[in-house]
């Protein structure tokens, strides 16, 4: 979408990762010359996939489409991702190599497709495919190298290997076995693994996504959707902690990249918060979680969504109603906190001279809100989801076009087709590499039996494989983009809590959510120690202060799992008594995490324990649980009425050294 990788989750997820270093500079002279080109068919190629157009003999089917894709844009990645950090300013020769190796295998398999299929080069094929098979697969390593750095191509390589070694593995992980060349073909040439469901998902939905995102970053969308944000909560108590949420939010579903959207809005929500008394580590970490939550927020989620609705069998429409509760939860609490830390430092909001006026930013922006609501009606109302990114973009560019207050020319249009190129290039680099994984385990066997031995170790308890999982998650989220973790889990981990008798959808979105905490969380936080650079703060201060404030995230994937109702799926009135209990609870949970109760003030700990506990029962998903919980909250406010304003629990605002922060 913009400029990322939807993953990442997402787009732009690659750039988070040390293989994914990309330079402007490489692109200048014949290489923009041939991204342009490798990005124009590769589009044209997408386009036809979805409405087929009529190309003459050119009419590529079924696995030839997803080839040509691999083929265009896995040379791309090689253009504008180095190899090493000394060709950060030029491409090299050996480069060009891997681009001309890479279109022609792919190429090759790509007007062979058909022919694969009716003589069966999965199992058996000539030598000459078979060589295509092997370099192909030579430069999707390569590829996942350079995008998502060493531990990812590792993985990859790891598990590609897999059916080699299988049957000499112990126990549950032994499986069947191939030998090299074997291997080879099932991965380059079988439809589970290269070119499996996450390259189907990249061809036939999320390119689309990309370019919408991409639209909206070349016409000035994120510059709109900053200043919308900030005609809205600017004026407001804590109003540019709360722009950074809002716009956050909304560029964050639209790019669905974490580390991008920190480093597009936050490059000016940040300094705003700190020229308006935020402290350095707190503007940075409510920027990093507000950016980590954005990949979640609908009605553009990343490439993971599109990935996991393809898993489960339903429409991403499902995924999108499924994952807007939580979403929508989790930026209440956000926005509550920094309020609530606002009102304990007395820290005021933006004078009006600053802010723009909101009718003159509808006035210029409504194009942008209107693709936004024509991509919604077509995801959910006509549920033609392949299609709709493209009419939502077009309008973007037809009014762009045709207004001439607007700037958009041919340099607009190179640049747009240049994001384009990059963004689905570390895209497609990533989830081709990931496909090995899926093939690797799908081939053996050995994903069913990991399943099963993980529920036989459980016990058959749930909480156990809920910690479990959520270890695994956010370990494997360290080192992974969040597809690629998700993907790996999704086909490991996954079966085994349905089978445990827990909500699919929920399971899965659960596994996506762990899988997203450490980009927040130390030793790694990626998005926290991006927002710190930035803000100018200690790395290991800001993601203690994101851990804090983002705790909400931790907490809800536990709750949606077991109580599917905030997903939004259940009878009517459970949704909304659960609904309405989450709110609850996580205003309390806001409340206490900056210790400032609405009309109380500053509360003493024995409350603040009292009242968190009695959020807790509001949301447990067990008998009576609600009940103790609201008794628990009574109590808990009588005693914070009772001990306002002791002087002991206050903090002295007059001195800005002396604030808890």
């Amino acid at each position: 979408m913009t400029g990322q990788d939807m993953s990442a989750g997402q787009p732009g997820e690659a750039n988070a990762f040390p293989g994914a270093a990309t330079s402007e500079s490489r692109i200048h002279g014949f290489a923009a010359f041939a991204l342009l080109s490798l990005t124009a068919f590769g589009m044209l190629v997408a386009l036809n996939a979805v409405f087929v157009f009529p190309l003459g003999r050119f009419q590529p089917i079924g696995n030839a489409t997803i080839y040509y894709i691999i083929g265009v844009f896995l040379s791309a990645a090689f253009l504008t991702c180095p190899a090493r950090q000394t060709d950060a300013g030029k491409v090299p020769f050996y480069d060009w190599v891997l681009v001309g190796l890479t279109l022609s295998s792919a190429g090759y398999l790509g007007m062979n497709s058909l022919t694969m299929i009716e003589q069966g080069w999965e199992f058996y094929a000539p030598a000459l495919p078979s060589t295509a098979a092997c370099i192909l697969l030579v430069m999707v390593l390569e590829g996942v190298r350079r995008t998502g750095g060493w531990i990812l191509f590792s993985t990859a390589a790891l598990f590609g290997l897999y059916p080699i070694y299988a049957d000499g593995m112990p126990g549950f992980l032994w499986g069947s076995s191939y030998s090299l060349i074997e291997t080879v073909r099932l991965h380059a040439l079988g439809t589970e693994s290269i070119t499996g469901i996450p390259m189907d998902v990249v061809t036939n939905l999320v390119i689309g996504f990309v370019a919408f995102g991409a639209v909206l970053t070349v016409t000035g969308g994120g510059s709109f959707f900053m200043r919308f944000s900030m005609a809205l909560m600017g004026k407001r108590r804590g109003g540019p902690a709360k722009v950074a949420v809002l716009s956050s939010a909304i560029m964050g579903s639209l790019s669905g990249s974490v580390i991008s959207n920190i480093l597009t809005t936050g490059a000016i929500t940040i300094p705003t918060m700190k020229r308006n008394g935020y402290p350095a580590h707190y503007a940075a970490a409510v920027e990093s979680c507000a950016s980590t939550g954005g990949t979640l927020m609908p009605p553009v989620m990343g490439a993971v969504a599109f990935i996991m609705a393809s898993f489960l069998g339903v429409s991403y429409g499902t995924i999108l109603i499924a994952a807007l509760l939580p979403a929508i939860l989790f930026y209440l609490t956000l926005l509550l906190q920094v309020d609530c830390f606002a009102a304990r430092t007395g820290l005021s909001g933006l004078p009006d001279e600053k802010l723009p006026r909101l009718s003159e930013t509808l006035r210029e922006g409504w194009p942008y809100l209107l693709s936004l609501g024509i991509l919604i009606w077509f995801l959910l109302g006509l549920r033609i989801e392949r299609q709709a990114p493209y009419y939502a973009a077009l309008i973007v560019i037809a009014v762009c076009l045709l207004d001439p207050k607007r700037d958009f020319g041919l340099k607009q249009l190179r640049d747009l087709v240049l994001e384009i190129g990059r963004s689905v290039s570390h895209l497609v680099a990533i989830l081709a590499g990931i496909g090995l994984v899926v093939g690797g385990l799908s081939y053996t066997g050995v994903a069913g039996a990991f399943s099963r031995e993980l529920l036989l170790l459980a016990g058959g308890s749930i909480p156990l494989m809920l910690i479990a999982g959520a270890i695994t998650s956010f370990v494997l989220g360290m080192g992974m983009t969040v597809s690629a973790c998700y993907i790996f889990l999704s086909i490991l981990l996954a079966p085994a809590l349905v089978q445990a008798g827990l909500n699919p959808l929920a399971s899965h979105l659960f596994i996506l959510y762990w899988g997203m905490l450490s980009y927040i969380t130390p030793p790694v936080a990626l998005a926290a120690i991006t927002a710190a650079n930035l803000a100018g703060a200690s790395s290991i201060q800001t993601g203690l202060t994101s851990l804090r404030i983002g705790a909400v995230l931790f907490v809800l994937p536990f709750l949606f799992v077991l109580e599917p109702t905030l997903i939004l799926q259940g009878e009517t009135p459970d949704i909304l008594f659960s609904a309405c209990t989450a709110v609850l609870a996580l205003v309390i949970v806001a409340c206490v995490a900056e210790n400032h109760l609405y009309g109380v003030g500053a509360m003493i700990w024995p409350v603040r324990i009292l009242l968190l506990t009695a959020a807790g029962g509001l949301v447990l998903p067990v008998a009576r649980a609600d009940q103790v919980g609201a008794v628990l909250l009574l109590i808990g406010f009588g005693l914070a009425w009772a001990t306002r304003g002791r002087p002991e629990i206050y903090v002295d605002q007059s001195r800005p050294e002396t604030r808890e922060l």
